[in-house]
């Protein structure tokens, strides 16, 4: 199954006095994580930009595809719609996350992949540790297809939480998948290994 990951950067903002997805961890930026955990699953890696875009650019070091979000005050939605855009039309499945989630171990990412491909009934699936769910999540194309058809101001979990028939949840010992650094203090606990 051809698969695409999708890391939504162009809402990041920081109140750290940087991009967070420049922002290091285990010796790598945000970014440069992320895109070398899903590279090592997914046929394609796409960072959709908004703010810092220039930033980001030149921060990269891994072989990512860059896109653009024109109007990332839409919020993640659109950012997410600018990603899927992109899919080229054999992809059977993406998986995506906000770059805010850097903790996310590869292990999660390929039991998501495994998931997908052993249940070919399930639309979804969706990491969960210690019953919290969290990210990435991995969708089929069918779900994808909806996800852009939402309206501005519409949101992705009421695609989700309509499909959650053909929802699977997988179990995985990663507390990374709900450790969303959004502020300075989430970024010090995160480099202090808090809550992981």
């Amino acid at each position: 199954m051809k698969c695409a990951g999708i890391i939504l950067a162009a809402g990041a903002s920081s109140r750290m006095g940087r991009p967070k997805a420049l922002l290091a961890y285990e010796g790598e930026t945000f970014l440069d994580r992320l895109a070398g955990i899903f590279s090592r699953t997914c046929d394609e890696v796409v960072v959709v930009l908004g703010y810092h875009g220039n930033a980001l650019r030149e921060g990269a070091r891994r072989p990512v595809r860059f896109v653009e979000n024109p109007d990332p005050d839409r919020g993640m939605l659109s950012s997410l719609q600018c990603g899927l855009r992109t899919m080229a039309d054999d992809t059977g499945a993406v998986l995506f996350t906000p770059v805010d989630y850097p903790a996310i171990q590869e292990s999660t990412v390929a039991r998501l992949i495994e998931a997908m491909a052993h249940k070919p009934d399930a639309l979804i699936a969706i990491p969960r540790h210690e019953g919290r769910r969290g990210h990435p999540v991995a969708c089929r194309r069918l779900i994808g297809e909806e996800l852009m058809a939402l309206p501005p101001g519409g949101q992705a979990r009421d695609v989700i939480r309509a499909h959650r028939d053909r929802t699977v949840y997988v179990d995985v010992d990663d507390p990374g998948i709900h450790i969303d650094v959004d502020d300075p203090q989430a970024y010090r606990r995160l480099l202090a290994g808090v809550g992981q």
